[in-house]
C-alpha cells in the first residue's frame, strides 16, 4: 500500500511542510526555524531546519548558498552527536556535488551518508544516500553497476510504502531501458511512475515522469504534439514549485521534440534558453547536454562544418572531464550523424 508522498528531508520544526511546498516557501520556513534553533541553543535542531534550507538553496540553482548550507548542518549535527543528521547532510552534500558535475565527490559523500545512515539506525537517510550513488552511477551512465541497486531501492520503497522513493526509483530505471534502448519498457516504467506520483500527490515526480513520458512518445512515435502537452503540464508544476533544475531540463527536453521533428529554429531557441538556465545555476551537465543539442540544432540551421566539428571537439572534452559517460557517447554520435570529423585525432579527449 503506497502512501501519500512525504519530504523526510523537511525535519525538526519543518516536519509537516508538504513535499509540493514552493521552494521559496520552504526556504523562508528553513531560516526562520533556524534562526529559531540558533536562539535556543539546539545544535540538533540547527542542523535539521539548516538541511531544508541546504535542499532549499539547491534546487532553487542557488549553489553557494547551499553549499554553505549543507557544511553548516553537518557541523551542528556532529557537534550535537546526532549521527543521523550528519548522514542527511551529507546526503544534501553529495547531491549538491552531483548536481554541480563533480562526481568523485559526490560518491564520497554519499557513501559517507549510507553509512551514518546505517549506523543511526536511519533506514530513510540509508536508503535516500544509496539513490544517491545510484543515479550518480546512472547519470554517468555505468549502467551495468547500478542497474541492481536502482531494482534493490525500488523493492526498499514498494515493500514500505513509500510512495516517493518508489517513484523516483521507477524513474530511473525507465531512464536506463531508455537510454539503453528498450523504449517500450522504459514508457510502460514511466507511465506508472505517473499514475504513482498522481495518487501519492508527489507533484516534482509526476513532473520527471511526463518528461521522461513526452521523450519516449517523441523519439519512438514521432508524437510531437503530444509530448509537447505532456512538458507543458509539467512545466505548470515546475513554475508552481519554482523547481528551477527540473525547469530547465523540460525546456532541453522540449528543444530535443522539436528538434527530433525537423523544427530547428525553434529548437536553436530553447536550447539556448536552457542552456541559459542551466548556466545560471552552475549545472555543468544539464550546460554540457544543452549545448550539445545547440550545436546539432546551429549545424542544421547551416553553419560551418568546421566550427561545428570544434565546438563537438570542446564538448567532447568537456564531458570526458566530468565524466559522463552516456553523454561522452551522444556526442561521438553527433559527430557521424552531423557528418563531421574531429579537428584532430583524440583532441578533447581527456580522461579522468
Amino acid at each position: 500500500m503506497q502512501t501519500k508522498a512525504l519530504a523526510p528531508e523537511y525535519q525538526g520544526a519543518l516536519t509537516k511542510m508538504s513535499v509540493n511546498a514552493s521552494l521559496t516557501d520552504v526556504l523562508a520556513e528553513g531560516v526562520r526555524h533556524l534562526q529559531q534553533a540558533e536562539r535556543s541553543g539546539s545544535r540538533e535542531e540547527v542542523a535539521r531546519a539548516g538541511l531544508a534550507v541546504a535542499e532549499a538553496h539547491r534546487r532553487l540553482g542557488q549553489v553557494a548558498q547551499a553549499d554553505r548550507a549543507w557544511k553548516a548542518s553537518y557541523r551542528a549535527a556532529r557537534s550535537a552527536g546526532s549521527t543521523g543528521a550528519m548522514a542527511w547532510a551529507l546526503w544534501s552534500g553529495g547531491t549538491l556535488a552531483r548536481q554541480r558535475g563533480a562526481l568523485r565527490l559526490a560518491f564520497r559523500l554519499l557513501r559517507l551518508a549510507a553509512e551514518l545512515g546505517r549506523q543511526s539506525g536511519d533506514v530513510v537517510a540509508r536508503g535516500y544516500s544509496l539513490a544517491g550513488l545510484a543515479e550518480t552511477g546512472r547519470i554517468q551512465g555505468d549502467y551495468a553497476t547500478v542497474a541492481t541497486l536502482h531494482e534493490q531501492l525500488l523493492a526498499e520503497a514498494r515493500a514500505r510504502g513509500e510512495a516517493r522513493h518508489t517513484v523516483w526509483a521507477l524513474e530511473g530505471i525507465a531512464q536506463i531501458h531508455r537510454n539503453t534502448g528498450s523504449l517500450d519498457t522504459a514508457l510502460e516504467m514511466f507511465e506508472e511512475a505517473a499514475g504513482l506520483a498522481g495518487d501519492a500527490d508527489d507533484r516534482r515526480g509526476r513532473a520527471w515522469a511526463l518528461r521522461g513520458m513526452a521523450d519516449i512518445l517523441s523519439l519512438r512515435d514521432g508524437q510531437t504534439e503530444r509530448a509537447l502537452g505532456l512538458l507543458a503540464e509539467a512545466e505548470v508544476t515546475c513554475r508552481a514549485m519554482n523547481l528551477s533544475s527540473a525547469l530547465a531540463y523540460n525546456h532541453k527536453m522540449r528543444a530535443n521534440v522539436l528538434f527530433r521533428a525537423g523544427r530547428y529554429e525553434e529548437a536553436r531557441e530553447v536550447y539556448e534558453q536552457a542552456l541559459g538556465e542551466f548556466r545560471a545555476m552552475t549545472e555543468p551537465r544539464g550546460e554540457a547536454l544543452a549545448s550539445l543539442g545547440l550545436v546539432k540544432a546551429r549545424a542544421r540551421l547551416g553553419r560551418d562544418r568546421d566550427a561545428t566539428a570544434a565546438d563537438l571537439d570542446e564538448l567532447r572534452g568537456r564531458l570526458s572531464r566530468i565524466g559522463l559517460l552516456n553523454a561522452r557517447e551522444m556526442v561521438e554520435r553527433a559527430y557521424v550523424e552531423l557528418g563531421v570529423e574531429p579537428v584532430a585525432a583524440g583532441e578533447g579527449a581527456e580522461t579522468r
